[in-house]
């Protein structure tokens, strides 16, 4: 039996980290296993010398899709977890793999830029709004390096999502029960 991919995409600090884990979580309560693809730990695999440009973003997206893909047809369930800001990344992955779910992290982003700012996992990416805004401030074009998405580049929404979890209105437990609630209308079938 084929897996499934369920992508949570959104703004770099919308919540789509602590939604991936809290989903994880109810899977596993459910005996349901999944592998969780954490955008930050496959690009320190692939791009340990990240300059976060569109050719380089393009490059880590197609990986993910194709590991996604191998991984679904070999009965491996999905859960990624990345901003995905351009849909064309998220469109392929929809075409490749049969079953596909897109769910929306929507945040405003102020809420996102403060939730980033308290961010300690990721030296990288800490204050990455803040240094982004402090640049733009002082006349300083990223040229292609270090492009902050949702400052610099622009996050294209999803046209058609399977669900958007607005998450400065639901916690991510709430939202995790969401998410699950429409992978079993889906693709669990007990």
């Amino acid at each position: 039996m084929k897996g499934w991919v369920v992508w949570l995409t959104g703004l770099p600090g919308s919540g789509k980290t602590a939604r991936a884990r809290e989903l994880l979580k109810k899977l596993k309560q459910n005996n349901i296993r999944a592998e969780h693809l954490e955008m930050d730990e496959i690009r320190e695999v692939l791009t340990p010398k990240r300059k976060y440009t569109e050719e380089e973003r393009g490059y880590v997206y197609r990986a993910v899709v194709l590991v996604s893909k191998l991984l679904t047809e070999n009965g491996v369930n999905v859960i990624i977890d990345a901003t995905g800001h351009r849909r064309k990344w998220r469109e392929m992955a929809r075409e490749f793999i049969p079953n596909f779910v897109e769910v929306y992290i929507k945040a405003p982003l102020d809420v996102s830029m403060e939730r980033e700012s308290k961010r300690k996992d990721n030296l990288v990416l800490s204050n990455l709004y803040k240094k982004a805004l402090k640049r733009k401030e002082n006349g300083i074009e990223a040229n292609g390096l270090g492009e902050v998405i949702g400052v610099d580049v622009e996050y294209e929404e999803p046209e058609k999502p399977d669900l958007i979890i607005e998450s400065n209105k639901l916690d991510p437990i709430e939202s995790s029960e969401k998410i699950f609630h429409l992978l079993k209308v889906k693709y669990i079938k007990k």
